[in-house]
């Protein structure tokens, strides 16, 4: 039975001007992943349009929108240089499809609820923040770094900052000046006194921004020192025919099938795919208004199809993508529909209107990637993870510099160890309570807790060893449901020396547990004195 949230009629107003905003984020960054992936420009678009037509159309995500990503655009430029071709490439592409769908047949989706609520806040906010970062010498008219690039280290030599300080010397008065109004234009558009405006509520903010962008590069092409340079503009392969546009279409090198690189290539990009696709649906879920909770497994499967889809047509890989998704939610969008619109508008702008598209100033859209990222890296959400203690923010922090000074993956990786240090210390610290019956301090008790697992071993030796001598001490395992054979042994071991220090220990619910012998060694020891026969 559908629902409001699946009726896409009743939601259209809302997602349609969303799906607007995402194809004007998504235009620059399919072209950029493209550009830094080594693979022809026009792949990126294919890319971006699979992903909102195919993926979405499989996809239960309602607010997800797939792509090509920042994340994959290494991988495929140096998949691309070892396997020799790009269509050996796309051969890779689709297998990589097929191994997701696997994953997803194998449930291997409930790997993304393993990261913790501090790590994938963390990635939100690392993730905003360096969208701003690297939008900054866009929006100052430096466009030397490809849109799309999302890592500290870049590959022209430079990283994010030291590209901030090289604008300095490089700036370009008419994009500063556009990239100005059209922020200004949205900070406007937020306001409650626009938002009142009924024949406004259908036009976003965005849309608005990118036409005044227009107007303003068409106007300052005739005025010298404001004129916009080709490299500071939209730049989407034009075709001169319709059979020119499909020419740009690819397919795959079927003969290559029997290629052992070419499974080795398409087992790294399911694997990194399908971590970026499960980490950015956690994340969308997160910022979904609604709480809707994404079916992981099925977006494997729709990732995989996309992944088939766009490798046999000569696109790069997809996966879900949060700067695409994050943008969806900030405009409005409501179900997934949003997400298919902005694959189809892409087709259609790819077809019939490049040369409209390729008039939009990168500068207009780095104001609309400025509200994107600040969106996802409030302050207010510092001062939220802060108030939650530190075992909430260390991680998060850590994630956010991770990600900042390296890149996504890298960043999460160092976020989750952290969580994972803290869990450790967590189980080293309070495995027990340690409390004194008697006031001159000679009986003791030691309380475990419901669980006691190997990780409690450490903090329970520390424990045993500061006992004073000529004590008694009472281990009370009575609320232990499940112990470690490890942690039976440090007490067993340490009943034996207790006996030489004149600690007398009493072990209270383990039963028969301490001093029984490992089954498998009675068994050994039964057979080795057990008559031949």
């Amino acid at each position: 039975m559908k629902t409001s949230n699946d009726n896409f009629l009743s939601n259209f107003k809302s997602d349609f001007p969303s799906s607007i905003v995402v194809l004007l984020v998504a235009i620059p960054l399919c072209l950029g992943i493209a550009l830094a992936s080594g693979a022809p420009l026009f792949s990126g678009i294919i890319a971006g349009i699979v992903g909102g037509i195919v993926v979405a159309s499989i996809s239960k995500s309602s607010l997800g929108v797939s792509g090509p990503a920042a994340g994959l655009a290494v991988i495929v430029l140096v998949a691309i240089q070892d396997l020799g071709a790009f269509d050996i490439f796309l051969l890779a592409v689709v297998f990589a499809g097929i191994f997701q769908i696997i994953l997803g047949i194998l449930k291997a989706g409930v790997i993304g609820y393993y990261f913790p609520t501090s790590v994938i806040k963390g990635m939100l906010s690392g993730i905003g923040i360096i969208i701003i970062l690297k939008q900054i010498p866009h929006a100052f008219g430096y466009d030397a770094d490809y849109e799309g690039d999302m890592a500290f280290v870049q590959q022209d030599g430079q990283n994010t900052f030291s590209e901030i300080f090289n604008m300095i010397t490089h700036i370009n008065e008419g994009a500063l000046i556009i990239a100005a109004v059209s922020l200004a234009i949205l900070i406007l558009w937020e306001r409650p006194f626009i938002k009142n405006i009924k024949s406004l509520k259908l036009i976003q903010g965005p849309l608005v921004a990118v036409i005044v962008g227009i107007t303003l590069g068409i106007i300052f092409q005739d005025i010298p020192g404001l004129a916009l340079m080709p490299e500071q503009l939209v730049s989407i392969p034009v075709a001169e025919s319709f059979d020119g546009f499909i020419s740009q279409f690819t397919m795959p090198d079927f003969s290559q099938w029997n290629n052992p690189a070419v499974y080795t290539v398409a087992l790294t990009l399911a694997v990194v795919a399908s971590l970026e696709t499960l980490l950015s649906v956690e994340a969308t879920d997160k910022l979904d208004p609604q709480k809707r909770i994404t079916p992981t497994n099925r977006e494997l499967t729709a990732q995989g199809v996309g992944n088939i889809v766009s490798g046999l047509i000569g696109g790069l890989p997809v996966t879900q993508v949060i700067v695409r998704s994050s943008a969806n939610i900030q405009s409005g969008g409501k179900t997934r529909a949003s997400a298919i619109m902005h694959g189809i508008l892409l087709l259609v702008c790819a077809i019939a209107i490049p040369n409209i598209l390729n008039l939009i100033p990168l500068a207009s859209l780095a104001a609309v990637l400025f509200v994107v990222g600040y969106k996802l890296a409030k302050p207010a959400l510092f001062k939220q993870m802060y108030a939650k203690g530190l075992n909430e923010f260390v991680p998060f922090v850590v994630t956010i510099l991770g990600i900042v000074f390296t890149d996504l993956l890298i960043g999460i990786g160092l976020g989750m160890a952290v969580a994972i240090v803290q869990i450790l210390w967590k189980n080293y610290k309070t495995p027990y309570e340690i409390g004194q019956i008697n006031a001159n301090g000679k009986h003791l008790t030691l309380k475990l807790a419901e669980e006691v697992s190997f990780l409690n071993k450490a903090g329970i030796m520390r424990t045993l060893d500061q006992i004073p001598e000529n004590t008694r001490l009472d281990i009370d395992a009575s609320n232990t449901k499940n112990i470690h054979p490890d942690v039976i042994e440090i007490i067993e071991d340490f009943k034996e020396h207790g006996k030489t220090i004149n600690i007398t220990v009493n072990v209270i619910g383990l039963g028969e547990s301490i001093g029984k012998k490992d089954p498998m060694l009675e068994f050994n020891e039964l057979m080795v004195n057990s008559p031949k026969i």
